[in-house]
């Protein structure tokens, strides 16, 4: 390893060890201060996930529990943002598995009462709740059945 790759080691250590980054994002930023050379960047990563500073399952796991507690994001809008960081499907399948499904069901019932609220009047109110559901990553099935309850 040559002394900038150690350099940039060093670096990415003090980025990794104050949060949690994937292996797509790491690699990405030791290809900029590599000025691209994929080869010695890859290099670097491996030094990365050899030393347990970056662990692919341990950043999805940790990505699904806050943006399905904080944002109240669903299962499929969790599920793409992971893929789209280029993270396995197996490793997606175990960060989704640590989400508990009955806290997800309830704020998404919390969320669709106070969206209900504000579109009581409107005519498109159960096409306007479905499209705010859908958006936030639940999947039809379970936005459709809460709907039809909520509108009884």
């Amino acid at each position: 390893m040559t002394d900038q790759q150690k350099r940039i080691l060093d670096r990415l250590r003090g980025l990794c060890s104050r949060r949690e980054y994937c292996c797509a994002d790491i690699l990405k930023k030791a290809k900029d201060a590599l000025e691209g050379d994929v080869q010695a960047a890859q290099e670097v990563v491996d030094s990365l996930v050899k030393d347990k500073y970056v662990d692919d399952l341990r950043y999805a796991s940790a990505y699904a529990r806050d943006k399905a507690s904080i944002r109240g994001w669903g299962e499929v809008k969790i599920r793409y943002m992971l893929s789209a960081k280029k993270i396995s499907r197996d490793i997606i399948d175990q960060a989704l598995a640590e989400i508990d499904d009955r806290k997800a069901s309830d704020r998404l019932h919390k969320l669709l009462e106070n969206k209900y609220r504000s579109l009581k009047d409107d005519p498109q109110c159960r096409l306007k709740l479905l499209r705010f559901a859908l958006g936030r990553g639940y999947s039809y099935d379970e936005v459709n059945t809460l709907i039809n309850t909520l509108l009884k």
